[in-house]
């Protein structure tokens, strides 16, 4: 996984880079065919805004967060992403599965 984290009028510490990454691990968790992962954080004034996007194998999944902490912009932009993967993943397993409905079981 390529993971890109971006600072637009803010510096991107090392402590943000290591709650964005802990909060993107139980994402990837979920779901292990990601190839890259964009993530921007910004302010303005008194805004805070996250927003990642997520390169997975045939789709890409965006979420973004706006708050007036960064840290609670970053927790609800990785639960929205948390809900997209998991959402896109069961259409991935429901659609494997949906050759099997059409086969007849005539013998």
């Amino acid at each position: 996984m390529n993971l890109n984290i971006t600072g637009h009028h803010v510096e991107v510490t090392p402590a943000i880079r290591e709650y964005v990454n802990a909060k993107l691990d139980r994402v990837i968790r979920h779901f292990d065919n990601v190839t890259s992962v964009n993530v921007i954080l910004s302010v303005e004034k008194l805004v805070q805004k996250s927003e990642v996007t997520l390169h997975v194998r045939g789709k890409d999944l965006f979420a973004e967060s706006i708050d007036e902490d960064m840290y609670a912009a970053i927790d609800t932009m990785a639960d929205k992403l948390d809900r997209q993967v998991i959402k896109h993943k069961q259409k991935l397993q429901d659609h494997a599965h949906d050759a099997l409905k059409h086969q007849s079981t005539e013998a």
